[in-house]
């Protein structure tokens, strides 16, 4: 009998400690628990760097381009950075510095992939607008008519456009009142491949509000569009998004991130650090987010998401008419713009460039990850687009995005001085 109770005793603590360890290792990546003293490494005070263009009307616009990365790397502590830019169709310029593991002494390169996190929206609004242009699924059409599973009766109404918009009233992770999902959302452990197996995550989540009332900024909205899509194609979701956009655009980089212990030899390894004043960070933990893929779950790089903002503003793969609705700020049943002028799956604002430039209009997404940050921006008045990864978190997404801008400018001012007059 002893034995049988010290036996008990013993599988209580070790279940019980399997299940906490991630918990605690959620909150305290978090910030809010202390995080074990040991494991930190420094950021090496010097930082290789690469450069690489691709036209030969850039070659000093890349050179200020490389300077302005370390600067910007140097001053937000991350162990590197990475960016691209491409105009009128093509790659012009890929450069960065800094390194993509610290401990490996491996530098940041053009193939360096990165966690993209809600940069991952944009794929999927690529998809949905493809899908909608060869009359596979309209925006509009309600899930009521479609056979997505057994879900949450509360969501027959929602539509696809909804769903890419943030308006559905689906909860974003921390809000789920499903009490199994919100433990996955916080141990990361668990592998899904099929999206559907995701949204059993939250198919009993109360609605927030009831659908086009409200906007609230939702990643599960995104994962249940992705079944969507899925269920209209009669396709999985991965296949079709490698067979409609990552294909045809020849993202060849770009994809759902692997199964922890399976990295590829170009994943960057992602850091954390309490302070991003100072050069210390610790490798992030291993984590498997394949949960949320459609809203924040692939890896890819900078070269490879330039390609999408490209595929965007190409007549031959976005139509103009369709291009039209997916950059187009989406409004409440009350007829208002939503509160943060998203439109299907982009952000959609003017922003001001000052002088010479003035403002433009600027389809972008950025995208937070565990220890991973990323930004992708399209300007068609100058038909670039541009995207940034670094390799670790900042507490202000902008102190790291920020750099797009003066990246922008100094290839707009060539393209403006290459223009006939």
């Amino acid at each position: 009998m002893r034995k049988f109770v010290l036996f008990t005793v013993i599988f209580i603590l070790i279940t019980s400690c399997i299940m906490v360890a991630p918990v605690y290792q959620f909150f305290s990546h978090r910030g809010d628990v202390p995080m074990p003293p040991w494991g930190y490494v420094t950021i090496p005070a010097e930082s290789p760097r690469f450069s690489q263009v691709e036209d030969d009307r850039y070659p000093q616009a890349a050179g200020k381009a490389t300077e302005t990365l370390e600067e910007h790397r140097q001053n937000i502590n991350s162990p590197g950075i990475s960016a691209a830019v491409a105009i009128e169709g093509k790659l012009v310029w890929a450069g960065g510095s800094g390194w993509a593991d610290i401990e490996a002494g491996k530098p940041v390169s053009k193939l360096t992939q990165f966690r993209i996190g809600s940069t991952s929206k944009a794929l999927t609004s690529t998809l949905l607008a493809r899908l909608v242009q060869e009359n596979i699924l309209g925006l509009d059409t309600p899930l009521a008519t479609m056979d997505v599973g057994n879900l949450n009766p509360g969501w027959r109404n929602i539509t696809a456009r909804q769903l890419a918009s943030h308006m559905a009233g689906l909860p974003h992770y921390g809000d789920s009142t499903e009490w199994t999902g919100l433990y996955r959302f916080m141990t990361l452990n668990t592998r899904y491949e099929d999206v559907l197996d995701a949204v059993h995550l939250f198919d009993d989540s109360d609605l927030l509000f009831a659908p086009g009332e409200d906007f609230s900024y939702s990643s599960l909205g995104t994962v249940l569009l992705s079944a969507v899509m899925q269920e209209a194609a009669n396709v999985p979701y991965r296949q079709l998004m490698q067979t409609e956009v990552l294909e045809p655009l020849g993202m060849e980089h770009t994809y759902a991130e692997p199964p922890v212990g399976k990295a590829t030899a170009d994943m960057a390894r992602f850091y954390w650090r309490s302070d991003e004043s100072k050069p210390i960070v610790r490798p992030w933990r291993d984590v498997d987010l394949s949960h949320r893929l459609a809203g924040g779950g692939f890896v890819s790089t900078p070269s490879d998401l330039v390609k999408l903002g490209l595929g965007f503003i190409d007549n031959r793969f976005i139509s103009a008419d369709v291009r039209k609705q997916f950059w187009t700020t989406q409004t409440l049943n009350n007829g208002e713009e939503n509160e943060q002028h998203y439109a299907i799956g982009w952000r959609v604002p003017t922003y001001e460039y000052g002088e010479g430039i003035g403002g433009l209009m600027l389809a972008n997404h950025g995208g937070v990850s565990r220890g991973s940050q990323s930004w992708l921006m399209v300007i068609p008045q100058y038909k670039m687009a541009l995207a940034v990864n670094i390799n670790a978190n900042t507490e202000t997404f902008w102190d790291f995005g920020s750099v797009s801008t003066e990246l922008a400018r100094i290839f707009i001012k060539v393209q403006q001085q290459s223009k006939p007059k």
